[in-house]
């Protein structure tokens, strides 16, 4: 039996002298458990090989300008290190240079960029993020963090505007499109370039939702994430077996929607 291809489009990784910090703080901001307190390039890929993951999106948010190079910096390095990972770049709206490194990130290779609103304290629709998108379109896509009932920067409804905005834009909203906002996704979501990923969603969204999602948007337009080290890979890949979903739909979201709109095969 051929083994089944499992792309984890969305992860976060860290150097190793801030990792365990790195997951900690991130377990406060969400005051959620963190299922892995290791956070390295190396735990990613343990854990990952347990569900047999061949592929994974690596990145890493700027909560702070001055961090995007270094940050960059190391996803790079990792991403050369280990041939399965496919690298995000981070930018921050209030950067100085933002055109010479998004250069840098072109020319590197980069598949994508990440942007966190939450984190980076930034409304995705807002003035100062327009040149990221201008840069950005028709050549990298964006894994924007969507949707989180205690802000506002992540509504649904101001990334429809960007996608709007942008066709050519490639959005990807985490989470289901809107991480514990489903139902404002739900009505928000129109532009045909929004994608949405599966992780940080399924501990809390019912089957039902669910496949709500799949109706409205079709299957076409999801990919499987988990959102490590929020959650082992086990756990997702169980609450991901708990949709029981057709084989081919099931191969489109583990693996082939993502390789077919962001790799380009």
């Amino acid at each position: 039996m051929e083994k089944e291809r499992i792309i984890d489009a969305h992860t976060h990784i860290f150097p190793e002298k801030i990792a365990a910090k790195a997951v900690s703080s991130i377990g406060s901001f969400y005051d959620l458990t963190m299922h892995s307190g290791d956070g390295t390039a190396e735990a990613l890929l343990e854990s990952g090989k347990k569900i047999g993951v061949t592929q994974y999106l690596i990145c890493s948010t700027a909560t702070k300008p001055e961090q995007v190079q270094a940050i960059n910096d190391f996803i790079w390095a990792e991403s050369q290190a280990h041939p399965e990972f496919i690298p995000f770049a981070t930018l921050h709206p209030q950067m100085e240079g933002l055109e010479e490194e998004m250069e840098r990130i072109l020319s590197r290779g980069y598949r994508g960029i990440k942007l966190h609103p939450d984190f980076q304290e930034f409304n995705i629709d807002e003035d100062r993020a327009m040149e990221i998108y201008r840069l950005a379109e028709g050549k990298l896509a964006i894994l924007f963090h969507t949707g989180d009932a205690r802000y506002d920067y992540s509504a649904p409804s101001r990334l429809e505007k960007v996608a709007e905005r942008f066709p050519k834009l490639t959005c990807i909203a985490a989470h289901f499109g809107g991480y514990s906002r489903w139902d404002e996704a739900m009505d928000a979501y129109e532009a045909p370039n929004i994608y949405m990923d599966t992780s940080s969603a399924l501990f809390a969204l019912p089957k039902e939702k669910a496949w709500e999602f799949f109706r409205k948007f079709g299957e076409d337009r999801f990919f499987f994430g988990t959102d490590f080290p929020m959650w082992t890979h086990e756990d997702e890949m169980a609450r991901f077996n708990a949709l029981e979903l057709p084989p081919d739909m099931r191969e489109k979201i583990l693996w082939k929607n993502f390789a077919k709109a962001i790799l380009k095969e």
